[in-house]
């Protein structure tokens, strides 16, 4: 359970961190790229904040995700600058991809291809009997 100042202390995190990011991908030479902070949860003694980010287009999230974590302490320390007057103390940033998006596409894709398992339940994995 998350308490009032988690989610606040998240909540500022992510509205600024998504800014700090799409800055940094557009300054760097990756005009078309997106790159947007899905979810943000930091832990309840306030030190570590798991960011979740979602690229567009996909292909490049990997590379991204690794030069984040590559550029964490010079992220930190630009988001530390545009949020001193709310946080006394930035937690330690660790990225994780978010493909929920990618899922979700492919899950449409499925069912307009007409792999619908409502219409043909064979294509549903046989379920063992315990």
């Amino acid at each position: 359970m998350e308490t009032q100042r988690q989610k606040k202390i998240a909540g500022v995190i992510q509205k600024d961190l998504a800014d700090i990011l799409q800055r940094a991908a557009t300054d760097g030479g990756m005009q078309g790229t997106i790159i947007s902070v899905t979810k943000v949860s930091v832990t309840t003694d306030l030190s570590i904040a798991r960011v979740h980010v979602s690229v567009f287009p996909n292909a490049r999230g990997k590379e991204l995700l690794e030069g984040m974590k590559a550029q964490q302490p010079m992220i930190k320390h630009a988001l530390a600058q545009r949020t001193k007057n709310q946080l006394r103390r930035m937690p330690d940033l660790n990225f994780y991809l978010d493909d929920s998006l990618e899922y979700i596409d492919g899950i449409e894709k499925s069912l307009k291809k007409g792999e619908n398992p409502i219409e043909n339940p064979d294509l549903l994995p046989k379920r063992k009997k315990s």
